[in-house]
């Protein structure tokens, strides 16, 4: 009889930590930085996409997340606790902080904010890019930048013409950011779909334009913004790949910029040299990437294919040096692509976040400044 109480209270106790878990689970997932999920006339528009099948968006090539022979769950469990060699700096990140309030109009520049998060001055339209300077996480205490990385607030910025979108993923749409910034953004220019997120968050719908790859914005004659493909997939919570994730081209008298957001390799590459011409700067993801997830991330030998594919002008690269979201460590991105420019004829500039790169000024020089912080 004993043993049965115990059993029974074991059982009731199990069930009520499981129903409490669940319960949290779902408050937790309430929280309006998840955005929510297109419907409606958005929904109807994303549907007649070519990109969306069966009720998802999907790449050109079949691209699985995983490729690893690990479980999610072991993956997960290695990524949180596994001790992973220089994963953070010992030092502070090197930067420049520039007052982009007071930065004159007529200087045109492209100025990395830190990870993929990038402001721009072309013919006196200011442009923001994968702002995300709050937070990259649903909860304050993951994903927490490295010291020296994280040096422009959301009221650091000026009025912006454009706030540019790359996917919805937490270290590219920053729900802190974006409110923080509303009063300031004239447009919001994102992929299908991710405008749900804006709206519920209390963007004013007229003021958002969403693109399906190929697809054109332009309201003035100097700039005209490009939605282009790129391989990867979407989701705030739950629910994966219900808004699309894209590339973009910023045609300008300077010539094309190249946007990559987060891809893996693919034709992609090669189609938008072939469709768009030369590329003055390609602004690519670098870092982040394993081999257990290659076809959403590039690993360091397909950036030095998709940049011989590009073949740009220069090339700035980005989604590192900020946060560990993969196993390699911190420099190792900078370290190899580096490497390769030398072997491959690479014009790789490598501005501290917050340096300015100037539009006109091809020949400009930088500092390799990770090799200081050996």
């Amino acid at each position: 009889m004993k043993i049965k109480k115990v059993f029974k209270r074991l059982l009731v106790i199990t069930l009520i930590s499981i129903a409490c878990l669940g319960l949290a689970g779902f408050i937790f997932f309430q929280h309006p930085s998840f955005g929510s999920l297109p419907a409606g006339a958005r929904l109807n528009k994303m549907i007649k996409s070519p990109n969306y099948k069966n009720g998802e968006f999907v790449n050109f090539s079949p691209t699985p997340i995983e490729t690893g022979e690990k479980s999610k769950f072991k993956g997960l469990w290695d990524f949180l606790f596994e001790n992973r060699k220089d994963a953070k700096p010992l030092a502070n990140i090197p930067n420049i902080k520039v007052d982009l309030r007071r930065l004159p109009a007529a200087e045109d520049v492209v100025i990395w904010l830190g990870h993929s998060s990038i402001y721009m001055q072309i013919d006196g339209k200011k442009i923001l890019i994968d702002p995300v300077l709050v937070s990259a996480s649903p909860v304050s205490f993951i994903n927490k930048p490295f010291a020296g990385s994280a040096v422009y607030a959301p009221e650091d910025m000026p009025d912006i013409d454009y706030l540019i979108t790359t996917h919805d993923h937490w270290d590219h749409l920053d729900y802190n950011t974006i409110m923080s910034l509303r009063k300031k953004v004239s447009t919001y220019i994102s992929p299908l779909g991710v405008g749900a997120h804006l709206e519920y968050w209390g963007v004013d719908k007229g003021k958002i334009q969403e693109l399906d790859w190929y697809g054109d914005f332009q309201d003035n004659p100097e700039v005209k913004i490009t939605a282009v493909p790129a391989r990867h997939f979407s989701g705030r919570g739950l629910s994966q790949n219900k808004t699309l994730w894209a590339g973009y081209i910023i045609h300008s008298r300077y010539g094309n910029f190249y946007i990559s957001g987060d891809t893996g390799y693919d034709t992609h590459f090669s189609e938008i040299k072939k469709r768009y011409g030369p590329i003055a700067l390609a602004i690519v993801e670098n870092g982040q990437y394993n081999a257990d997830w290659k076809y959403i991330h590039m690993l360091p030998g397909d950036l030095v294919k998709a940049t011989l594919d590009l073949s740009p002008g220069r090339l700035l690269t980005v989604h590192n040096s900020k946060y560990v979201l993969a196993s390699h460590s911190w420099k190792e991105p900078l370290v190899k692509i580096s490497e390769a420019s030398e072997k491959n004829a690479i014009n790789l500039i490598t501005p501290k976040i917050g340096e300015r790169v100037y539009l006109d000024q091809p020949g400009q020089k930088f500092e390799k400044w990770w090799k200081e912080m050996d």
